[in-house]
């Protein structure tokens, strides 16, 4: 929580992928940080923080399904992102195919 409590001190134009990871992770401002994610993913779908490739894309994928109701622009694009993903791990697939069957 402390990691928490200093990012969003931080300006969210020096938010790294693994802070946006975190943030997103903690469904911490999402209005501003899926927007800027999704911009991220959509030059590199498995920008990786900290953790393992495509733990940025795990996140966004992962959030409550209510979630995107808000955000059906960002939903679609990625939605769009994932259906052009080709090799990933066994786990950010089911990432994926959870994310697709909502």
């Amino acid at each position: 929580m402390a990691t928490v409590r200093e990012l969003r001190r931080k300006p969210i134009g020096g938010l790294t992928v693994e802070d946006m990871r975190l943030l997103i992770r903690q469904n911490v401002g999402l209005a501003h940080l899926l927007p800027l994610a999704v911009e991220v993913l959509r030059s590199d779908p498995l920008a990786e923080g900290d953790m393992y490739e495509g733990d940025l894309l795990a996140a966004v994928l992962t959030r409550d399904a209510g979630v995107w109701i808000d955000y059906p622009e960002l939903r679609r694009e990625v939605r769009s992102i994932v259906s052009e993903l080709a090799d990933v791990s066994p786990a950010l697939k089911r990432d994926v195919e959870g994310f697709l069957a909502r």
